[in-house]
């Protein structure tokens, strides 16, 4: 659209911001557009928790595994990081220390085989997958916006279009001055939509690689502690 045309629109007395285009758009059209203002908040308020969260767990992981793998005694650790630790990987770790700690209270010894093995690997994957959901929380709003957006927003266009050809109709003339508003309300909400979904896709892109690696971290950690463990179970056998 010209200067001149828009000019010629402005005159007629149409508001082109993005102001304007809501609030002359049809009632089907601004629930539309709400909504995806409201998503695309959403969105933006759950991205900056998940990059947060994200360089918190990062921070979290790197001081436990740096006391884990000091050499110091792993009772001191689990007395130290407690058996409910916020943390998932020290969450791990207290789960199987737990189970570890029964055995030996229980039965004077920890000398139990392939039984206590299964039972400490059984703890920490169900921790990991705990945990893992934990962490997991929310990236459902990314995936769903990212998919879902545009095509709120272009439902929203079609109607808009469809009551600009109504429009058109009624007032049986076909100059872009009664054209162009509607048709600009129409594609405003096909932007709004991508708007919300691009950023959500980025972000939903990015945050499920870094949960990835995480998790892979947290089943590494899993199988050295188990290692550690069964070799003792071995030694005490």
């Amino acid at each position: 659209m010209d200067g001149a045309v828009i000019k010629e629109v402005l005159d007629a007395g149409g508001d082109l911001s993005p102001l304007g285009l809501f609030l002359a758009a049809d009632p089907i059209v601004k629930a539309v557009m709400g909504l995806l203002v409201f998503l695309s908040i959403w969105c933006w308020a759950v991205i900056f928790s998940k990059w947060r969260m994200i360089r918190r767990l990062r921070k979290d992981a790197d001081a436990f595994e740096d006391a884990f793998w000091s050499g110091g005694s792993l009772d001191e650790l689990y007395d130290r990081v407690g058996a409910a630790p916020t943390d998932p990987m020290a969450a791990v770790f207290a789960s199987a220390m737990k189970e570890w700690r029964r055995a030996g209270n229980t039965a004077g010894g920890r000398s139990f085989g392939a039984g206590l093995k299964e039972r400490l690997d059984r703890n920490m994957q169900v921790a990991i997958g705990r945990e893992m959901a934990g962490v997991e929380k929310s990236m459902t709003v990314l995936a769903s916006t990212g998919s879902t957006a545009p095509f709120i927003g272009l439902f929203g266009t079609v109607w808009g279009i469809m009551n600009s050809f109504t429009a058109i109709a009624g007032e049986k003339s076909t100059n872009l001055a009664v054209v162009a508003p509607g048709i600009a309300e129409a594609l405003f909400a096909t932007a709004l939509g991508l708007v919300a979904a691009i950023p959500a896709t980025l972000a939903y892109n990015k945050f499920a690689a870094d949960i990835a690696r995480y998790g892979a971290r947290l089943e590494i950690f899993a199988g050295d502690f188990q290692a550690i463990l069964s070799r003792q179970i071995d030694e005490g056998s």
